[in-house]
């Protein structure tokens, strides 16, 4: 991979832009039902670690700063602290998981898989254990079982398929970006 600045910061920015319109295609529900994870998983797998990990935490920012890029057109501290900004917090871990993986391991698909699997882990994870905190606080106790049946169990498969669907994009895609 040559090191090309400008490059750089153009493809960083295209990841930005896929995370934020797939965090636009949404089905609402307890927690959305988005296509971010996908654009996480595709960034990060055919921009590799450090871009895609950069691309992540750029979309994090701009939604921090009130720029209306996550799930709904929403942006702000609001949504972060809200019941299910732990789940995109988790991006950064599901990134940074696959960064690792792919310095320590190379981008082999299984590596690629396995980090992207190890990443969901890591973002469920993340996620839930935000929305017990909040949801705690604000309306009362609330069982790990319950949360899993609302947050993580309905989106598994799902998540599953984003990752085989991101596993393909990124394969054939990645090859070209190295190229350049």
């Amino acid at each position: 991979m040559k090191q090309n600045k400008t490059l750089d910061m153009t493809y960083i920015a295209l990841g930005v832009v896929l995370i934020t319109v797939c965090s636009w295609i949404s089905i609402p529900m307890a927690v959305p039902f988005t296509l971010q994870t996908f654009a996480v998983f595709t960034v990060c797998g055919m921009l590799g670690g450090r871009r895609g990990t950069i691309s992540v935490l750029i979309y994090i920012l701009l939604g921090l700063l009130g720029i209306p890029v996550f799930s709904g057109f929403m942006g702000g501290a609001g949504v972060l602290f809200g019941l299910t900004g732990g789940y995109i917090i988790g991006f950064i871990f599901t990134a940074l998981i696959m960064w690792g993986a792919e310095r320590l391991f190379g981008s082999a698909l299984t590596v690629t898989f396995a980090s992207m699997a190890l990443g969901l882990v890591a973002c469920y994870a993340a996620g839930t254990f935000w929305f017990i905190r909040v949801y705690t606080d604000r309306t009362g106790e609330i069982g790990i079982a319950a949360v899993l049946g609302m947050c993580v169990i309905p989106f598994i498969i799902p998540d599953l398929v984003k990752i085989a669907l991101a596993l393909i994009v990124s394969r054939r895609v990645r090859p070209i970006i190295d190229r350049l």
